[in-house]
């Protein structure tokens, strides 16, 4: 499995906010622009909070583990496989829709914030990035913890075990 990169993640934010920018302009310009829902941040905000207990469980399950504790409850590799692409797929959908709420609010923010509908919105939309921003962060952390350390003994790709013919 592939780590996650935080390259990807911006360029993917960067580019759905430009692209919701846009599409915001466009929107507003034929009519009025549908509102940032309220639930947004706090959907986002609860799959942070799932992301993160997710690895703090398995971080004190796996420290537990490591320290050959009696009472130690083991860590099955196919839930810790199985956490980190939830992780990762969360981390992915939660850039983009970060960069969309962002390009909508800075959209909000440049054309004028006087009218409280408006406000109200683009402050809806700063939770959502900030929100989208969590779940990143959680992810990333749950992907460290769900790390296998590195084997020294492990040969690299070019390497070959034993004597060369």
């Amino acid at each position: 499995m592939k780590q996650l990169h935080i390259k990807v993640l911006v360029g993917l934010f960067l580019a759905a906010g430009v692209l919701a920018w846009g599409g915001a302009r466009l929107w507003d310009s034929f009519g009025t622009l549908p509102s940032v829902p309220v639930a947004a941040p706090v959907v986002l905000a609860l799959i942070a909070a799932v992301l993160a207990a997710t690895a703090f469980n398995l971080r004190s399950r796996l420290r537990a583990q490591r320290e050959r504790r009696p009472d130690a409850k083991g860590v099955d590799p196919l839930v810790a496989a199985r956490s980190v692409v939830f992780g990762q797929a969360s981390a992915l959908v939660a850039a983009l829709v970060a960069g969309l709420y962002g390009g909508v609010g800075v959209f909000l923010l440049a054309s004028g914030i006087d009218v409280a509908p408006r406000r109200e919105q683009a402050i809806n939309a700063g939770f959502a990035v900030l929100a989208g921003a969590a779940v990143v962060v959680a992810a990333i952390f749950l992907e460290r913890v769900c790390k296998l350390p590195e084997d020294e003994d492990r040969p690299t790709a070019g390497e070959r075990r034993g004597p060369r013919a």
